[in-house]
């Protein structure tokens, strides 16, 4: 059974608690900025209208940069090692530049089409980029044969009021493929912000350990309790193959 451990807290400061070089894969999905949109009405997309949209946030807490962060990533992992960061394109150039000046080597970006599409004023958007970097020599990815374009199918889960659960929740099927191409069972993989829990199920469904940090109470309960199940249903599933 794999080792889950989530913790409601400020990564910034988490992260300063974790060994040096005892992370084995970073993959995360930060709170990065939007651009800002001057009205709320339709062309401001399906899920981000109102006035955090308006100041380029999706959320309250979304302010942290990426050069707050990204030195603790480098530091915690082992080397020969990768990274994935999610970004949009309004934050692409900052954060290759970011992943430069920190130590890591840039090794290419992959694109993830999102089964919604976005409006804006210049196409409307359904890809979001993801950085992939290496910390030290070169490390293949497990299954070479996958494509750096990547498609999940429908995958936002829903309150009873029909609202989502998270508003940038990410398919446990993409974080499943990242997982498994760049480390191996019983790995340390850390999220420096989990948001509803996505990547530590990918965790429990391929058999690696995972560390956490969520600022958000309400946030990091919903991951709580999607963790709880999946655990569950992971001891479920070994005791009926016994």
């Amino acid at each position: 059974m794999p080792k889950i451990e989530l913790i409601q807290g400020d990564c910034l400061e988490g992260m300063k608690r974790i060994p040096a070089g005892s992370v084995d894969m970073v993959v995360t999905d930060p709170p990065y900025k939007l651009t800002s949109r001057g009205t709320s009405g339709s062309m401001g997309g399906a899920f981000w209208t109102g006035e955090l949209a308006k100041n380029g946030k999706v959320f309250e807490n979304g302010s942290v940069d990426i050069s707050d962060w990204i030195g603790e990533c480098y530091r915690v992992l082992k080397g020969g090692t990768h990274i994935y960061i999610m970004v949009n394109d309004k934050n692409l150039m900052r954060y290759l530049n970011e992943v430069d000046r920190s130590g890591f080597n840039f090794v290419k970006t992959l694109v993830w089409v999102k089964p919604n599409k976005i409006c804006g004023r210049w196409y409307m958007t359904q890809k979001e980029t993801i950085i992939l970097a290496r910390k030290g020599g070169q490390r293949p990815i497990n299954n070479a044969g996958t494509s750096d374009v990547l498609f999940t199918p429908s995958f936002k889960k829903q309150k009873a009021d029909k609202l989502n659960l998270h508003d940038t929740e990410k398919p446990t099927e993409l974080m499943q493929v990242l997982i498994e191409n760049s480390s191996k069972e019983n790995d340390v993989i850390l999220d420096p912000f989990i948001g509803s829990g996505t990547t530590a199920i990918a965790c429990i469904n391929t058999g690696r350990n995972f560390i956490g940090f969520e600022l958000d109470k309400h946030y990091c309960d919903i991951a709580n309790e999607r963790i709880r199940k999946a655990l569950a249903d992971s001891t479920r599933k070994d005791y009926d193959n016994d």
